[in-house]
């Protein structure tokens, strides 16, 4: 995978993530800094979703 693809990826997940936890901030995309574990700890924090919630949740945003 080449550094555009990645950055795709990441533009994905942000997309889903801010759709499905309408309250991420940019500032919580910063902190997360590219990785989504960080992402999902993030997410935890905020939410207090379990990480194989956000995973699912994540998946079936993917699918649509």
């Amino acid at each position: 995978m080449n550094k555009d693809q990645v950055e795709g990826k990441w533009k994905q997940v942000k997309g889903a993530a801010k759709k499905a936890w309408g309250d991420l901030t940019d500032d919580d995309f910063i902190k997360a800094d590219g990785s989504a574990d960080k992402l999902y700890g993030i997410i935890q924090q905020k939410f207090g979703d379990t990480k194989e919630a956000i995973k699912a949740k994540m998946d079936k945003l993917h699918k649509k």
